[in-house]
């Protein structure tokens, strides 16, 4: 299985986290299973670029993204050459090393 190292963010997870996530699996939903709160303010429906990461390592071996990821991604918070939205990534058998940018663009964060 690939190994998905998190690097820390000061609120969603400051110690980072390294773990396995299954071939097929979704980042997002990989990394909600961790209890790595990443926002999804669309419910990964590709609606909005709150659940946008920076693959930092890994990103040659995930498929394109798509017009409409590439759409979201516009209106991303410190977008990147190696940005995609969590939502959309299917994890391969490469491992990954993944950053949660500083700043999300949802402007009401819900508590839980």
């Amino acid at each position: 299985m690939p190994r998905i190292t998190l690097l820390p963010h000061a609120i969603l997870s400051p110690e980072g986290a390294v773990f396995e996530a299954k071939s097929g699996a979704f980042l997002c939903d990989a990394l909600l299973r961790q209890g790595v709160a990443l926002e999804h303010a669309c419910e990964k429906a590709c609606a909005c670029a709150t659940c946008h990461v920076v693959i930092r390592e890994g990103f040659a071996s995930l498929a394109p993204a798509s017009s409409d990821e590439e759409d979201q991604l516009d209106r991303a918070w410190g977008l990147q050459a190696t940005s995609r939205l969590a939502c959309q990534v299917v994890i391969r058998g490469e491992d990954l090393v993944v950053e949660l940018p500083r700043y999300t663009r949802n402007l009401a964060r819900e508590a839980g």
